[in-house]
């Protein structure tokens, strides 16, 4: 049987916590998790209610020397290089496109179950969180840009779950939405010119060396419209995209506000907890009891510090 460690994210903004008592309560075995003093604070959740169901509150210290390590942007954490060969993250890598994230687990030795590999009969597991994604940025984008969604005319380049949350929202606050997809990417470029602002979902294809909105595009879009690049590819389907933070999401090239934050679903990170909660618990089980079910399988992407995952590989050979 494996021990579990939850440390707290130090990532800019991130407030999203991967799993809160309502579900550990489900758990066989909640003496083998350890949570990071002050872990739900945030969530105005007490050190107290995890204790009572059995389980372990410790210094970041000891957390972080457990079997497996689980937290939402374990890909962007700062303690990676510090794990021992032999531990295993469990969260959101995106390691296909990040060549240091690659580079840190390898030379640490470590397993990676990702997130974002997680399917179960076609469907990402996480779909909602893709779905909260296109909410928030559409949400908070707009409120760097200074006008409401009804006055405006929006492309949304995509027809995944965080198109569908992007749409939602903007029509919900009255937007005027047209829609396009990978095979209308050269009619979204002649009707550039129709927007006020560009949101773009589409799952960048890590093999594509050319981009749907380039640099040279920019000067056929509105002046002062804006970029709402919710995939958050650096220079992938929009070439001048590169990621922001909460903190300061945009930047300007060419007249062009460009929103590229690489977190939204923090925003509303109580809504993404209590989702998220009720869907990873019965994983977290699993990599508890050593014995991952299909699905787990499927998203194991590092060995023992060696790639396992054909995408990252055919990738970074490139």
């Amino acid at each position: 049987m494996k021990t579990i460690g939850f440390p707290i994210s130090h990532k800019e903004n991130e407030y999203r916590r991967a799993i809160v008592p309502e579900d550990i309560k489900k758990l066989k075995h909640p003496q083998n998790l350890y949570f990071e003093y002050g872990y739900g604070k945030c969530m105005g959740i007490e050190d107290s209610e995890f204790s009572e169901l059995g389980c372990n509150l410790a210094e970041r210290e000891n957390v972080l020397s457990q079997d497996i390590i689980c937290d939402p942007k374990i890909g962007d954490a700062e303690y990676l290089e510090k794990l021992s060969k032999g531990q295993t993250i469990f969260g959101w890598i995106h390691a296909t496109q990040n060549k240091d994230i690659t580079d840190k687990i390898m030379s640490a030795g470590l397993s990676a179950y990702a997130w974002e590999k997680m399917y179960n009969m076609g469907r990402h597991i996480f779909w909602r969180n893709n779905e909260l994604a296109g909410e928030a940025a559409v949400m908070h984008a707009f409120q760097c840009y200074g006008r409401m969604p009804y006055e405006t005319k929006v492309a949304v380049i995509g027809g995944g779950n965080t198109a569908r949350g992007a749409v939602k929202v903007l029509n919900m606050l009255g937007a005027r939405v047209t829609s396009y997809s990978r095979h209308t990417e050269k009619l979204l470029k002649r009707e550039l010119t129709c927007y006020d602002v560009i949101v773009n979902c589409v799952l960048w294809d890590v093999t594509r060396r050319d981009h749907i909105i380039c640099k040279n595009d920019l000067h056929k879009m509105k002046r002062n419209s804006m970029i709402i690049d919710v995939s958050c590819d650096k220079n992938g389907a929009i070439e001048t995209s590169i990621p922001t933070t909460i903190d300061n999401p945009i930047y300007q090239i060419e007249g062009i506000i460009h929103y590229v934050v690489d977190h939204t679903p923090s925003l509303f990170y109580k809504t993404f907890t209590y989702e998220n909660s009720s869907i990873v618990y019965p994983f977290i089980e699993e990599l508890m009891m050593d014995d991952p079910g299909n699905v787990l399988k499927k998203s194991c992407i590092f060995e023992k510090g060696s790639i396992v995952d054909k995408e990252i590989i055919e990738y970074q050979a490139r």
